[in-house]
């Protein structure tokens, strides 16, 4: 693991393992956001360090210096054979009054197949504090996760507390009905993902609040995020879909041309 601790760097190369600057650290308090890196560069960083000062100040931190963010970003990354893998990037409140920026870039799995994906038996509260906002306290999503593997998926979907779809524990979902691509909108509860918003840029979908059960009618179902990209679904509580389905096929491919032709879109 090769990390950057307000302005040090610990550790050399991103394949090793954890280091004790990455065990020290105190999460619950701060906020995160995970980045892809493609060869070597990050992607939509921008986007992701402006979401990163929103989370920031609706948990009541300092203001993120983004120019500090990025040398740790550039720090991780420097000199390393990185193809495929992500950074992430840790703000907290510190001590002294200085917070405390952690960037750590480690290699990363492309995403192989199709999702399966299952709705968890627990809800999303769409009114909370911290809804839409990366908090680093994700102990409910890892729950979640564990619930799923159980039951031979890797991804879990939550409704909202009104009976609404909602959003995975790490993605955005979208779906497709008599032809229409739709996803959850933002008063949902969900996150506002940067691949959900860069989907919506360069395709466009409605953006809808729809019973969970909603998903036993989809023709295709596909999940968003930043390690994912666009990812097909394959099966959903058992159901089995069409991954290869004509408007996820056409989201895939504008999704790669996009970001062929713009790395910080």
């Amino acid at each position: 693991m090769r990390t950057w601790v307000s302005g040090d760097l610990v550790g050399s190369d991103p394949r090793g393992g954890r280091s004790q600057a990455h065990d020290a650290l105190t999460l619950g308090d701060g906020v995160f956001e995970a980045v892809k890196v493609v060869q070597g560069s990050p992607f939509a960083l921008t986007r992701h360090l402006r979401r990163l000062s929103d989370s920031a100040e609706a948990l009541g931190l300092p203001a993120v210096d983004g120019d500090e963010v990025r040398r740790g970003v550039d720090a991780v990354l420097e000199g390393v054979d990185l193809p495929w893998g992500r950074i992430r990037i840790t703000f907290t409140e510190g001590a002294g009054g200085r917070p405390m920026v952690t960037v750590t870039a480690t290699a990363s799995r492309r995403p192989v197949g199709p999702a399966r994906v299952v709705t968890v038996p627990w809800t999303r509260e769409e009114r909370g504090p911290l809804t839409g906002h990366k908090a680093t306290a994700y102990a409910d999503d890892i729950l979640a996760l564990r619930w799923a593997s159980g039951r031979g998926a890797d991804e879990a979907l939550f409704a909202n507390t009104a009976g609404n779809l909602c959003e995975g524990t790490t993605s955005n979902v979208f779906y497709v009905l008599d032809g229409q691509l739709r996803t959850p909108s933002l008063g949902s509860g969900c996150l506002p993902g940067i691949s959900r918003a860069l989907v919506l840029e360069w395709y466009g979908a409605d953006e809808l609040d729809e019973p969970v059960d909603v998903l036993q009618q989809a023709e295709e179902i596909f999940v968003v995020s930043t390690t994912r990209d666009v990812q097909a679904v394959g099966h959903c509580d058992g159901r089995a879909l069409d991954a290869a389905g004509p408007v996820t096929r056409e989201v895939a491919a504008v999704w790669a041309l996009k970001e062929s032709e713009n790395p910080d879109p």
